[in-house]
């Protein structure tokens, strides 16, 4: 299964990123490329402990039964609605976006399983390292899939 803590698969990962252009037509959703970068980095920071968004209600009702899916290999499905906490307002710069968020994936990659948080996801609750390691590729696959990339 494809995971971040994988070098193949953070090579592929950072080789998309790096074709991505801040002209880049999204597919579906309301994010522009800007914004779907800000994003992600948000996200890679909530699993590397760096920020800690409070947990949802439904996810504590839902989140332990959809957990499976969101680490198994099925791809994210489009529209997939974003918590409020992950969305950004504004125009971010792209230059300075792509390469933070590149940044930030190579130093998860590089400190494997002790970059993880072992605080509660928002939305599915306990998750090991490996799991956030799948659900960060997934994540950056859906959103890279959204622009072209």
């Amino acid at each position: 299964m494809y995971n971040l803590f994988n070098r193949y698969d953070t090579e592929g990962i950072l080789l998309r990123i790096g074709q991505l252009q801040a002209d880049a037509p999204r597919q579906w959703g309301k994010m522009t490329v800007n914004q779907m970068l800000a994003h992600c980095t948000l996200s890679l920071e909530t699993a590397m402990g760096r920020n800690f968004p409070k947990r949802i209600f439904i996810g504590r009702i839902l989140g332990p039964f959809l957990k499976a899916g969101m680490v198994s290999a099925r791809p994210m499905p489009k529209n997939a609605p974003t918590d409020k906490t992950y969305l950004i307002s504004g125009q971010p710069d792209f230059e300075q976006e792509k390469t933070k968020v590149q940044e930030l994936i190579r130093s998860f990659y590089e400190a494997g399983p002790a970059a993880c948080t072992r605080h509660p996801q928002a939305f599915y609750g306990k998750m090991s390292a490996e799991e956030h390691a799948i659900m960060q590729w997934k994540h950056f696959d859906h959103h890279l899939r959204q622009f072209g990339a």
